[in-house]
């Protein structure tokens, strides 16, 4: 085969790589195991563009090398099915979302199988089919039956916790449950009937049905997760959004908030993501005070880390949303908070968070009392107080606060100058000698001991008690849509019931649309006939997208397994994976549900590891090359980027696929929409050169570039090099289809060290020079360094090297192109494959052996020498280390281009430093 013919190469050895299941893992083996996973992706129709597959290769990589290394590996892929965008578009055209999404699943595969990635694909899951989503359903069964006993710091069956509460009632219960359960007797508890009873273990159960204050999106008729809400409108259409009440399906992460945060210290993660856990989950240690409110009996309660500054509270803040604020707001003032309400709840918690700016509340018209100082305050909303975060309520110091200072000073309320100067920068109100000053009865001591002593008088008076509290809430589980996984639950009596084990997978039903009910109901209120046992309400809410995805890791395991999630055997072979690759967005989403979820179900014994994965590596972007034309106003003439300045002119995006090096393809541009027709182009050079800027891979800016496309016109061992030449994986870095040509001349060049101009094989036995072993095994050695550090790109660099030095030496030495393409078939693989062939081997590179580089091939034993005549660098020449210095000498005296500059002298003294210059002095 004389020409590199890459399109037939790799399309013969991904057929071969499908019949053969050369990547089939091994459900259990001797060999150490390795678990690479991506984070699955989920299908749109638009498929991949060229910026999707860079984290794929990266795992690819890996995985293809630890194969080589002798380990059993897992690769997985599948696709995260259901979701809203399939949803919208079934409302939008009557089609049902399980027909979009298997035709982007398809053209999905099609394009993965392109890039010849060793996935696995007998164990490809999709969370939208019933045999993956009756284990979704199964695990959550799990979850309602279980309640997190603090005691032994783990979730423990709710048989366990009624058999206690019929012995002793809940008194003596350290348990995760409502803040508002109540107390109660064995005597109560085995007088209350079914509906109380259910009540309340729904308080102790981890995934409940309460009142949650949730993200409603009318236009889209369903429940919004704070990070699909943008500046409060939807992500996704950009619909607006209002906070209310709705009763939803909840899962109690909370209860593991301090088992998450301990997590993190044992997992290689990169930092910003666990600080952004860390900062998510949110813990603080402080007290929790009770704020009588003047001529009513409820409290408010307020959490504060600074109990010391009790004595600097000079106004209380409640949330908009918070229970208290339409029973005690006055007749007077009743009208401007309920329009204040109105507002605020169209706002997201997002937006109420990071708005630091604007100063907004109003006055209640009700006064709250100090626990500990018995001082008259007034009470307020603002919405920088969220319902969600803590009690809701806040007691604003602010001489200390930076917002309540803001607050105050912009409504003209007072401001203890309790801090010495009234400098609201000071970290505790302390004076110079750091002791406490105009505080009672704290006045004299340091801040921890002031902190220390008003939680012990709180408690005291009874007014407060030491507490430790996170800012992270329980997850809303619901989701008022149709293509999700069906919650099975059935109410009889308005008490949740599970369907029984054997009735899994509870199925979708089939609907006449994917729109809420005429009555407000979700669109599951529309199947017909759709009740348990012909009688009892289903669950109408579906669960949410992340839902499938919080477990998904283990079904790979164990793909057909029709009678356990999978294998308990399978399980404690593979423990969790080695290495995850995706993107950090997932930061406070997926990544913290998959842990939670992980750690419940190794609390039930069902899971080896507490945590699901072990290092984490979150992909760059790969940003688009964007090209820009230059129409003349009021014209159909464009004018070249060169020449532009001399007109008024608009810039428009053009399609990257119809340029080439920045020059524009004329007649591909006049075809491309019909308005362009009748074009006119004012050129420079003969040429239309475009303009160009870096920008986010979009189709609204025609700078998505289709991976499919590369692969058509350079191959794919050229795209999945050039994505990984392009920079360190997690870095962002822009695309220019420009720079694959460099990739596509090496891997051309490296198949000329194998064949000639006819196609012969060159590839000899002779033994290789050590210049040769030299430059095979520093390769060997760097690129094994670079994938167990995950530095790809350098690789691609050395391998580039490596070759011109072979092909500088006319190197065709079997030694050393056989391991050199070993090392090279992770990222090469279809090349890599036919060159192994084509040297005798009947079995695929995948299970060749990774070469071993060898010290001895890389120790220096010469040195080239820089010679220089009165200091002026003449020529270099190379000398083995232990040559005798008059050998250097007479060698040097002997080198025209060394003598020529003597000018006929002869030269006084030659200067030898010993391993690192030569001079001669005429």
């Amino acid at each position: 085969m004389s020409e590199y013919n890459f399109n037939q190469i790799e399309k013969k050895w991904q057929r071969y790589w499908e019949e053969n299941q050369t990547f089939k893992a091994t459900a259990t083996s001797d060999k150490p195991k390795y678990y690479a996973l991506d984070m699955f992706p989920y299908p749109s129709g638009a498929g991949l563009h060229v910026g999707h597959p860079l984290g794929y290769i990266a795992s690819d990589i890996v995985s293809r090398y630890k194969r080589l290394k002798g380990f059993n590996v897992l690769h997985p892929m599948g696709f995260d099915a259901f979701g809203l965008p399939a949803e919208q578009y079934a409302i939008q055209t009557g089609q049902h979302p399980a027909i979009t999404t298997e035709q982007n699943i398809t053209r999905y595969v099609e394009q993965l199988k392109n890039i010849g990635f060793s996935f696995d694909w007998e164990r490809e899951i999709r969370t939208s089919e019933p045999n993956y989503y009756k284990w979704t359903q199964w695990i959550f069964m799990q979850l309602f039956n279980s309640y997190y006993n603090y005691s032994t710091d783990k979730a423990e069956p709710i048989d366990a916790l009624v058999r206690v509460f019929e012995l002793s009632g809940n008194e003596q219960v350290n348990a995760a449950c409502d803040e508002d359960t109540p107390a109660f007797s064995s005597v109560d508890w085995n007088n209350f009937n079914e509906q109380e009873k259910s009540e309340i273990l729904l308080k102790y159960r981890l995934t409940y049905v309460a009142e949650a204050v949730v993200n409603w999106c009318p236009a889209l008729g369903t429940v919004l997760a704070n990070d699909e809400v943008v500046g409060g409108v939807s992500e996704r259409g950009g619909y607006p959004v209002e906070r209310k009440k709705m009763r939803q399906w909840m899962m109690r992460i909370t209860a593991y908030a301090e088992r998450l945060l301990q997590g993190l210290e044992e997992i290689d993660w990169p930092e910003p993501i666990k600080e952004m856990q860390r900062n998510w989950i949110g813990k603080s240690v402080g007290a929790e005070l009770d704020f009588a409110i003047e001529g009513a009996e409820d409290k408010i309660k307020v959490f504060t880390t600074r109990i010391d500054t009790i004595f600097g509270v000079s106004f209380v803040v409640l949330a908009p949303e918070h229970d208290l604020v339409e029973q005690i707001t006055t007749d007077d003032q009743r009208a401007a908070v309920e329009e204040y309400v109105n507002v605020a709840k169209n706002r997201s918690e997002r937006e109420r968070m990071t708005d630091v700016k604007t100063v907004s509340g109003v006055f209640t018209g009700a006064y709250a009392v100090n626990p500990i100082s018995g001082e008259k305050v007034q009470i307020w909303i603002a919405d920088y107080v969220l319902a969600g975060y803590g009690t809701g309520a806040v007691m604003a110091v602010p001489g200390h606060d930076s917002r309540d200072y803001a607050f105050a000073k912009h409504f003209g309320l007072p401001i203890p100058q309790v801090v010495e100067g009234g400098n609201i920068e000071e970290e505790a109100y302390a004076g110079k000698d750091g002791k406490i000053i105009n505080s009672g009865f704290l006045n004299g001591l340091q801040v921890k001991e002031a902190i220390k002593a008003g939680i012990a008088k709180a408690e005291e008076l009874g007014v407060g008690k030491g507490r430790t509290q996170y800012r992270m809430r329980d997850a809303v589980f619901s989701r008022q849509r149709y293509w999700g996984e069906p919650v099975p639950v059935y109410f009889k009596d308005d008490i949740p019931h599970l369907i029984k084990e054997d009735e899994l997978p509870l199925e979708l039903p089939k609907i006449d649309q994917y729109l809420p009910t005429e009555t407000g109901e979700p669109p599951l209120g529309r199947a017909v006939d759709w009740k348990y046992e012909n009688q009892y309400e289903f669950e109408l809410s579906t669960m949410p997208g992340w839902a499938g995805s919080s477990w998904y890791w283990y079904r790979y395991m164990d793909p057909k397994n029709d009678t356990a999630f999978a294998d308990e055997d399978i399980v404690k072979y593979w423990r969790n994976v080695d290495l995850y690759i995706g993107g950090s967005e997932h930061a406070t989403g997926h990544l913290l549900y998959s842990r939670f979820w992980n750690k419940f179900m190794f609390d039930m014994g069902l899971v080896v590891e507490q945590e699901p994965f072990k290092k984490l590596i979150n992909q760059g972007m790969i940003q688009g090359r964007s090209n820009f034309v230059y129409r003349i106003n009021g014209t159909n003439q464009y004018v070249s980027y060169g020449l532009k300045d001399q007109y008024e002119t608009s810039q428009l995006h053009v399609d990257v696929n119809i340029v080439d090096n920045d020059v524009l393809d004329l007649e591909a541009f006049k075809n491309w929409r019909p308005e362009n027709a009748g074009a006119e182009f004012i050129l420079e050079d003969g040429k239309y050169i475009c303009g160009v800027e870096i920008e986010k891979m979009s189709k609204s800016k025609y700078n998505v570039v289709n991976p499919d496309d590369i692969v058509e016109r350079q191959g794919a061992d050229t795209l999945r090099m050039y994505e990984m030449f392009l920079g360190p994986l997690e870095q962002f870095k822009p695309w220019n289809t420009n720079g694959m040509d460099g990739v596509h001349k090496f891997l051309k060049k490296y198949w000329k060290l194998f064949f000639d101009k006819e196609g012969n094989l060159l590839v000899t036995d002779e033994d290789p020079t050590a210049e040769e072993l030299k430059s095979l095994h520093k390769t060997i050695k760097k690129v094994e360094e670079d994938i167990e550090r995950f530095s790809f790109n350098t690789s691609v660099s050395t391998f580039m090297i490596c070759v011109n030095e072979l092909s500088q030496l006319k190197c065709h030495k079997r030694a050393i192109l056989e391991p050199l393409t070993v090392i090279l078939s992770p990222y090469a693989p279809h090349i890599t494959e036919e060159l192994w062939e084509q040297l005798g081997h009947n079995e695929s590179i995948s299970y060749a052996e990774f070469p071993q580089w060898k010290e001895e091939y890389l120790v220096e034993n010469t040195f080239e020498y820089p010679v220089s005549v009165n200091g002026k660098m003449r020529a270099k020449l190379t000398f083995a280390l232990d040559t005798p210095r008059k050998e250097i000498e007479k060698a040097v005296l002997a080198e025209e281009q060394v003598t020529k500059f003597f000018d006929g002298k002869a030269p006084k003294k030659i200067i030898i430093v010993p391993n690192k210059i030569i001079n001669v002095v005429v």
